[in-house]
């Protein structure tokens, strides 16, 4: 009789920073990973980098790469990003980061501007990705 269990892998990166409160860097449940928000600090000090939020962003998501490695997934298996900025005036600056990490078939993708974020962050950056192979079709 064939198992119906879905299994939740816990997914951590030691070359990312360690999560600032009582969660994990991301869930892999089933083929679907779950990254949770990404700062962007500096895994050995575990403080942001200096160089305002473009310098945050590129961080964020090389922090967001290891993780995805971890799991066996990669930035062109990323599906939905999600953008929190603590200013939307680096909108243009962040999509300019954002495109040396995805440059194709680009995610889903949300941008908000909120009140105030983790350890005073100028942006934190979460994902949701999948693993195995994967056949991207365009519809454009």
């Amino acid at each position: 009789m064939a198992s119906n269990k879905i299994v939740r892998r816990i997914i951590s990166s030691s070359l990312a920073p360690k999560p600032v409160g009582p969660y994990n860097q991301a869930v892999l449940a089933d083929r679907t990973l779950y990254l949770s928000g990404v700062l962007g600090m500096d895994p050995k000090s575990q403080k942001l980098v200096e160089g305002g939020a473009v310098a945050e962003a590129r961080q964020a998501l090389t922090n967001m790469g290891h993780i995805l490695k971890e799991a066996g997934s990669d930035y062109n298996k990323v599906v939905k990003t999600t953008i929190l900025l603590n200013n939307i005036n680096d909108f243009s600056g962040i999509n300019e980061v954002y495109k040396e990490f995805f440059k194709e078939n680009f995610p889903a993708r949300s941008t908000y501007q909120v009140g105030k974020l983790p350890m005073g962050a100028l942006i934190e950056i979460e994902a949701i990705a999948v693993t195995g192979e994967v056949e991207t079709i365009s519809m454009l």
